[in-house]
Formats: structure tokens, C-alpha cells, sequence
């Protein structure tokens, strides 16, 4: 059982970096040494400067994460219910104010806490043999922390049938509501989320950290604010030579064309 993180220098500005959730044998389930031992793991990454792309996955073929670990769950008390709680939100919330975009590989289970680590990355790609869904009123509790995120990815209605009732859901109905950004057969898995790599890994690396903190924003801003901010977000873009760099080269390029066109 931990964590396994593996960097790999093979992207222009930068290295991508795979972090495996490694407790295969309970499907996943995150205790508290588990959820420690991310939380320490994960929270040094906000500081690598030539980080570009995390791909968070679960170890094994049978679940992403399956949730929190049951026999705990039935063991807590009103004080340790709390303490657990804010871990596993301190697990979600590390990922969520990554500087850079992750992406979630969700193959086999994703069930509450599961769903709520999913919910807390950037972009979530599935295999077909997965499963979405918020049991816990079930057991006797309700979905919190980062299951508050589900309604901005799929609307009020559709989280309310998840949280109210506990039912799953497979991987087709998921991208259907837009809780999964694509879905691809199991040994295509790793195919479709290096397609989605790439094309995060193609544009700016500065203009990606400072898109994804304006996102991040804009989910918790009114309006006005959040068009405030994009405001100064475009200006400090320009503290670099990217813009003027990667726009340039668009530009020359788009010059060549036509000139090829006659």
C-alpha cells in the first residue's frame, strides 16, 4: 500500500509526472496512512517549476479509488468523523490546486471519495469498464467536500440522483452527462490519455498554469469578478516572452500559408 510517483523528463519545457494510488487489494480505498501519504506526496509538486502534466490513476485494473475505507468509516465518532473527513478533502484539494493540469485516469471503480479525487482534477478520461457513482448515503452519511464540485460538472439534477439515491452509473451514461471527458475501450486506455497529454503539453506552459488558476477563480467568483480577473491574468502573461514567442511563430506560420496559397 502508498504511492508510487514517477517523473519522466521526456516533454519539451518540462517533465509530466504519473502518480499511482497503490492499495489494489481493497480496491484502492483510502484510509488514513493512505491519504497521509499523498497528501505528503503530492503537496511538495506545487513548487517544481518544470512540472507540466500529472496523470493520477489507481494501481491495478479493478478501481481508480473505490472510496474511503469502510472499516474506518464504521469506526469513526463525531470528532474523528471530522479529522477523517478533512483528510480525505486535504487528498482532493492537493490535486485540485496543482499549478498544472491533471489528469485523471479512471479505470474500474470511482465511487465517493473516488469520485470526489475524479471530480477534483482537471480532465478525466475512463475506460469502458468504469464506474461512477456516490453511495454513501447508504452506508449512513452523506457525499461531501469535493462532491460539492459535481454539480458544475454535471448540473443540479444530475447530482442530486447521485447523491440522493447512491446509484452508479457506467462510463457511457458518465460522458453522456459530462462527467467524464472521454472513454475509451480498457486496453485503449493509456492511448486516449496520452492524446489528451499531448495536446495540454502542445500549448504554453506558463499560459497553462495561469489558465488553469483563472479557472480555478472563476469557480469562485461572482461574474463581474471573474472578468476582473481574467483581466489581470492576460496582463501577466506578457511577464514572459511566451505570448509574443508562441503568437509570433503562429503568426509567421499562418503568413507562410497564405503566401503558399498564392
Amino acid at each position: 500500500m502508498g504511492v508510487i510517483v514517477a517523473r519522466e523528463d521526456r516533454v519539451e519545457g518540462g517533465h509530466l509526472l504519473r502518480f499511482t494510488i497503490d492499495n489494489a487489494a481493497k480496491l484502492n480505498s483510502l484510509n488514513r496512512a493512505l491519504a497521509e501519504e499523498i497528501v505528503a506526496a503530492a503537496a511538495p509538486l506545487a513548487e517544481d517549476a518544470d512540472l507540466r502534466l500529472v496523470i493520477l490513476t489507481g494501481a491495478g485494473e479493478r478501481a481508480f479509488v473505490g472510496g474511503a475505507d469502510i472499516g474506518e468509516l464504521a469506526a469513526l465518532d463525531q470528532t474523528s468523523a471530522r479529522e477523517f473527513i478533512t483528510l480525505v478533502h486535504r487528498c482532493c484539494d492537493v490535486f485540485r490546486r496543482l499549478p498544472v493540469p491533471v489528469i485523471a485516469r479512471i479505470d474500474g471503480y470511482a465511487l465517493g471519495a473516488g469520485l470526489e479525487l475524479a471530480a477534483a482534477c482537471d480532465l478525466r478520461v475512463a475506460s469502458s469498464r468504469a464506474v461512477f457513482g456516490m453511495p454513501e448515503v447508504r452506508v449512513g452519511i452523506p457525499s461531501v467536500v469535493e462532491a460539492a464540485l459535481l454539480p458544475q460538472l454535471i448540473g443540479y439534477g444530475r447530482a442530486r440522483r447521485l447523491l440522493l439515491t447512491g446509484v452508479t452509473i457506467d462510463a457511457e451514461e458518465a460522458q453522456a452527462w459530462g462527467l467524464v471527458d472521454a472513454v475509451a475501450a480498457p486496453d485503449a486506455l493509456d492511448t486516449m490519455v496520452e492524446r489528451f497529454a499531448e495536446t495540454l503539453l502542445a500549448a504554453g506552459p506558463q499560459a497553462i498554469r495561469l489558465q488553469k488558476r483563472l479557472i480555478r477563480d472563476w469557480q469562485e467568483l461572482p461574474a463581474e469578478a471573474a472578468i476582473a480577473r481574467g483581466i489581470d491574468i492576460f496582463a501577466e502573461a506578457y511577464a514572459t516572452d511566451e505570448p509574443r514567442r508562441m503568437a509570433g511563430a503562429r503568426f509567421a506560420e499562418m503568413r507562410a500559408r497564405r503566401k503558399e496559397r498564392g
